[in-house]
């Protein structure tokens, strides 16, 4: 059998890397693991990544080039389309990587020490500022800040969540978020005049988990209990919105 072509050789070091830092983490992983794992000597490692960091910086150069690559799309488009280009491509984005990105939190302290952690805030700020859009003023700009971890930090905690329920749930979110105008600081809220949310009251469903749930009825792949429970509404929610189409 032919040796594999040179490329094949650091994908498969890639592939086994991001096993490996899943399983045991960055630090508890060493160049000698990955090698045993695919019968590969260190040196032969370290030709293609001459030292760990490198590793790190290539697991996770798909995903800045694709932020990159949606936050160009975005600079030609005015503002509103913009803005939800990029937060609908932002969740899309990390959706598609999901592995890498969990690797990337769980080592983001590492990823500091290399020119990876300043490109990826430059993003982040890049991102900020099509949200907020020109001349916003501080509260325009903290919700920005917000929905871009709305459309982020859901994706690491929810891993076993699949992809269209949590796309669904993230940008119902974000919508909310940029939509519900923020309470006036000196009006008192419900719950300080004395008011409670009364018990029993049905959870609402957003526009992109009703479609979500309409998907997945009209794919067959999950009945209506199942889609109550990965949604978490009740059976009635999930019925009416099904009967509304």
């Amino acid at each position: 059998m032919s040796a594999d072509p040179a490329d094949d050789t650091r994908t498969r070091i890639l592939r086994a890397a991001l096993d490996l830092f899943a399983e045991h983490g960055y630090q508890r992983t060493s160049l000698r693991q990955i090698g045993e794992r695919l019968r590969l000597t260190k040196a032969a490692i370290l030709y293609h990544f001459p030292a760990k960091e490198h590793l790190l910086a290539a697991l996770v150069e798909p995903l800045l080039a694709d932020l990159e690559a949606l936050l160009d799309a975005a600079q030609t488009q005015p503002t509103e389309e913009a803005r939800w280009t990029v937060l609908e491509g932002w969740v899309d984005t990390m959706l598609a990587h999901r592995r890498p990105l969990g690797m990337l939190f769980h080592d983001i302290a590492l990823v500091g020490r290399n020119d990876t952690y300043h490109r990826l805030m430059g993003i982040a700020m890049r991102a900020n500022d099509v949200i907020a859009g020109p001349g916003a003023g501080r509260r325009e700009r903290v919700r920005a800040v917000q929905a871009v971890a709305t459309c982020s930090d859901p994706i690491v905690f929810f891993t076993d969540v699949p992809d269209e329920v949590l796309r669904a749930d993230m940008l119902d979110g974000v919508r909310r978020l940029l939509s519900t105008p923020a309470p006036d600081a000196a009006t008192p809220s419900a719950g300080a005049r004395g008011g409670r949310r009364r018990p029993g009251r049905p959870r609402a469903l957003g526009g992109e988990q009703v479609e979500a749930a309409r998907r997945m009825h009209a794919a067959g792949t999950h009945s209506v209990d199942a889609i109550a429970a990965t949604l978490g509404v009740s059976r009635a929610t999930v019925y009416r919105h099904l009967d509304e189409k």
